[in-house]
């Protein structure tokens, strides 16, 4: 497929993503304007189904003891929708879809609880679930020292690398180092992540093209206004799962970080949420998960 088709698959699949509409007020770099004339609005249906029957029942543990009885108590999770594989939206349903989704439902249904999924910005996320706007959020969020400040964290789910994402005919550089020493190489990435940290420990801010979304950096890699986009590894399996001629993941790992699920300060799931989490690793559940959405298998949904 020629570089020019790819990236308005990718756009077109922004589009989706981001009509919805996000609250944070930060300002968004926009793609090309040839890119930006392919958008359409969608609207998505982001709201799961209420447990009913046994599905409210929440199940037994694979160690024989009870798991907590959240009484089907709905949990509003706060979500971005435009972070697969964790998080997206189906251009052909509009409905939201990933491995949070799955997860928070596999979690319910342990706990007796009903995921109610709601779109925010990543830019304000963390606040707003400190400020108890929602009962947690999911959006692959590194567990660190200065967000816990902010909000409590689960167990960590999952350990990722960052990586370097570039284009499959890429032949400048193979490694971080490489890409570091060439001073006329620009890096995307999204705005107050981990990867952004990571990206700002390594190149001074004018070689750094930040970005609201993940999916406008690789539309911005594929179009080459960037050299390369510095990612979580999951996530960036997810991309060339789709688009094979068009990327590849180069280099070692850049940094290693655990993900974990956040909450309100003081609240009462943490506690559950765990529970969920050491079942679903005993009987196999977040390896399944994880087969299914971290791994070069994983393709996004097509329109």
């Amino acid at each position: 497929m020629k570089r020019t088709q790819m990236l308005g698959l990718v756009v077109a699949m922004l589009a989706l993503l981001s009509a919805c509409g996000t609250t944070g007020g930060g300002t968004t770099t926009a793609p090309t304007a040839a890119a930006a004339a392919t958008m359409a609005p969608a609207t998505a249906d982001t709201t799961a189904a209420p447990a009913t029957g046994a599905d409210a029942t929440a199940a037994p543990a694979s160690g024989g003891g009870a798991l907590p009885d959240l009484g089907g108590r709905e949990v509003r999770v706060a979500v971005e929708n435009a972070y697969p594989p964790f998080n997206y939206i189906n251009p052909a349903t509009t409905k939201g879809e990933g491995w949070d989704y799955e997860a928070w439902s596999e979690i319910c249904r342990l706990v007796n609880c009903t995921p109610i999924f709601e779109e925010a910005s990543w830019e304000g996320m963390i606040q707003a679930v400190g400020n108890s706007q929602f009962d947690a959020a999911a959006d692959g969020i590194t567990i660190t020292e200065e967000r816990a400040q902010q909000v409590d964290f689960s167990d960590g789910y999952i350990q990722v690398a960052q990586r370097l994402l570039v284009r499959s005919d890429e032949t400048r550089f193979d490694d971080v180092e490489a890409f570091v020493a060439e001073s006329a190489l620009r890096m995307g990435t999204q705005t107050g992540t981990t990867n952004y940290e990571t990206a700002r420990g390594l190149l001074p801010e004018d070689r750094i093209q930040a970005f609201e979304q993940f999916p406008f950096a690789v539309a911005a890699l594929i179009n080459g206004d960037v050299d390369a986009v510095i990612m979580d590894e999951t996530a960036g399996q997810g991309y060339v799962g789709n688009n094979a001629v068009e990327l590849k993941l180069v280099g070692d790992p850049i940094a290693s970080d655990e993900l974990g699920f956040i909450f309100p300060k003081g609240g009462d799931l943490v506690a559950p949420v765990n529970a969920a989490l050491a079942e679903m690793r005993a009987s196999g559940k977040l390896d399944e998960l994880a087969q299914k959405y971290f791994s070069s298998e994983f393709k996004l949904p097509e329109s």
